[in-house]
C-alpha cells in the first residue's frame, strides 16, 4: 500500500483560506473574534440595569429602536471587573437565531487576516462554565498569542434562554 496522499485541490484551499478577525482587549490579554460575526463597534453609552438578569448582563441599550443586552465578557470570563474608560467599547455581534448582543471589552485593537491553517488548537484548561466551548483557537500573532473566539458558544442553551426572557 503507498503513502503517498492524493493531492485534493479542495484540502489545498481550506489550509490556505484566509480569515479576517476583529481583535481586543480584556485585561492583557488579546482575543479575537471574526470579523463576519461583528455587525458594529460603539462607544459605552449609558446602560439601563435590568432585574434579576444574569449577573453578567450589565444592562441593554437602545441602537437605533432596537434594545439589546450587553453582556460584561469580563464578568462573564471571571476577570476582575474594573470601570468603564475612554477605550471601552462595545462589539455589537448577531448570535445565533439573529438575536444582537452587545459585548464590553477594555479596547478594541484591529482588524487582522490570518490563516486557517495558522491556527493552533486551544489547550484544554478552561473548564469552568463550558468556557473552553467558545474557545475556537490560538494564534502567534507577531509573537503575541490570540486567543479566538466564537461568542455564539459563550452561552449553553438554558443560559441563552435565560438571557433572552430577561430582555
Amino acid at each position: 500500500m503507498s503513502d503517498i496522499v492524493p493531492f485534493s485541490p479542495a484540502a489545498e484551499q481550506k489550509k490556505n483560506e484566509i480569515v479576517q478577525m476583529v481583535t481586543f482587549a480584556l485585561e492583557r490579554e488579546e482575543y479575537g473574534v471574526e470579523v463576519l460575526s461583528v455587525r458594529e463597534i460603539i462607544r459605552m453609552p449609558e446602560l439601563t440595569k435590568m432585574p434579576n438578569a444574569p449577573h453578567f448582563v450589565e444592562g441593554v441599550i437602545n441602537l437605533r429602536g432596537t434594545v439589546i443586552p450587553v453582556i460584561s465578557l469580563r464578568k462573564r470570563f471571571n476577570l476582575d471587573d474594573h470601570d468603564h474608560d475612554r477605550n471601552s467599547r462595545i462589539l455589537v455581534m448577531e448570535l445565533k437565531g439573529g438575536n444582537l448582543t452587545g459585548f464590553i471589552v477594555d479596547s478594541v485593537a484591529e482588524v487582522i487576516r490570518i490563516q486557517k491553517s495558522s491556527i493552533q488548537p486551544a489547550p484544554d484548561v478552561a473548564h469552568q462554565d463550558g468556557m473552553q466551548d467558545c474557545i475556537t483557537g490560538i494564534h502567534d500573532h507577531n509573537n503575541r498569542l490570540l486567543i479566538l473566539l466564537d461568542l455564539n458558544l459563550l452561552f449553553a442553551e438554558d443560559e441563552h434562554n435565560e438571557l433572552m426572557a430577561a430582555m
